[in-house]
């Protein structure tokens, strides 16, 4: 019980501080991201917090998955460099009695995988494909950062304002190109802003400015100043619907829908999930083993190796489901059992107390090395004694 007790506290220390600098990288390169993003025109600066939100809440699941491996693989390897191994298997104990208290410390965490899997990030996904088609289909003077050329969803219009006031309900310095069967026009105005008319119809209102009609040099070139132009533009009400992609529908609705081989490949791919990261805690164990004279860094660097090769071979898999390649009943086991496998092997390795990687078989080389070397210096001694 006092070893468990220590063992737990131990994970629960790494995996804190794990997670901690996981999600802090993660949270800052998604933020850097959606600041480019916003910078450009892509994203609504308004909805930069939120996206930041739904995109970490979408790969917790894997920062959740790599913790936990990490803290396994990182306290087990802490213990063969400090020699605490040794002392376990020379009291006649297991590497198997260190399942028991993993799992009990893992357990939560593939618990919290599944539910963030099913539940939350089906969610993120949903509501960042809402913020994503709502910014799609805002008016097109909104759209529009200050001080860069932005084109029209209909692709006939490029706008150009140089500032804004009161929000973004208001513009300053406005520039309008548009292009349709009559020919191009230029139009330039002082401040414009949108109006709606009341049937659900949007109209761009601009003051006092010029419009420049057809190509300069011909006998119909048109200029002519105005206080008051306006010109419809579209707009739609951003609404998520039929179309809803596969990973942004409900587990309920997910398992309602029917039977294809995108919802085949998303139910895949949510499953995979906590029972990857219980495999992964269990590969952990007889993969933490190090040489005590020698350097853990490895085993981090493996473990990384191993945790990409693991996720993208999932993906491999869900991708053939996806294509058709491959059903659903024939994809989701084959990986997990083969991963399941070689952890039984290097457990079985490990367990081998003859092989001569085996802490046992280390501790009694060391002590081989040890009585020779004393006996060396005995030798020594006794020659060069009168």
């Amino acid at each position: 019980m006092i070893f468990q007790r220590a063992l737990q506290r131990e994970l629960a220390s790494v995996a804190g501080a794990t997670f901690t600098v996981l999600f802090t990288i993660f949270v800052t390169w998604t933020l850097i991201s959606f600041l480019g993003k916003a910078a450009g025109g892509q994203v609504a600066s308004s909805d930069v917090l939120a996206l930041i939100g739904f995109t970490v809440l979408n790969y917790l699941p894997i920062i959740l998955i790599l913790t936990s491996f990490i803290a396994v693989i990182a306290t087990i390897t802490r213990s063969y460099r400090d020699s605490e191994m040794v002392v376990w298997f020379a009291s006649g104990q297991s590497l198997m009695r260190w399942v028991s208290p993993v799992l009990v410390f893992g357990l939560p965490l593939v618990a919290l995988v599944a539910a963030l899997s099913f539940i939350a990030t089906p969610w993120a996904k949903l509501k960042s494909a809402e913020f994503a088609e709502r910014f799609e289909k805002r008016e097109d003077l909104k759209r529009v950062s200050p001080g860069q050329f932005r084109e029209s969803t209909s692709a006939n219009r490029v706008f150009f304002v140089e500032g804004s006031t009161r929000g973004s309900t208001v513009v300053q310095n406005v520039f309008v190109n548009s292009v349709d069967a009559s020919g191009s026009s230029i139009v330039v105005a002082k401040e414009g802003v949108i109006e709606a008319d009341g049937k659900g119809g949007q109209y761009l209102v601009l003051k006092n400015g010029r419009r420049y009609l057809g190509q300069p040099g011909r006998a119909d070139f048109q200029s002519m100043e105005f206080e008051r132009y306006r010109m419809r533009v579209s707009s739609q009400v951003p609404v998520v619907g039929s179309g809803t992609p596969a990973d942004a529908l409900s587990t309920p609705a997910l398992l309602a829908a029917p039977n294809n081989r995108f919802t085949n490949a998303e139910l895949l791919y949510r499953i995979s999930a906590p029972i990857t990261c219980v495999v992964l805690m269990l590969l952990a164990i007889p993969l933490g083993f190090v040489n005590p004279r020698a350097g853990s860094s490895a085993n981090l660097i493996l473990a990384g190796l191993i945790f990409f090769t693991y996720s993208n071979l999932s993906k491999v898999f869900e991708n053939s489901v996806k294509q058709g390649k491959m059903s659903f009943g024939m994809a989701w086991w084959p990986l997990h059992l083969f991963v399941l496998l070689v952890v039984a092997g290097l457990f079985a390795w490990r367990l081998n107390v003859n092989h001569r990687w085996h802490p046992l078989a280390l501790l009694g080389a060391f002590k081989r090395r040890r009585l020779l070397r004393d006996a060396r210096s005995a030798g020594a001694t006794q020659e060069g004694a009168p």
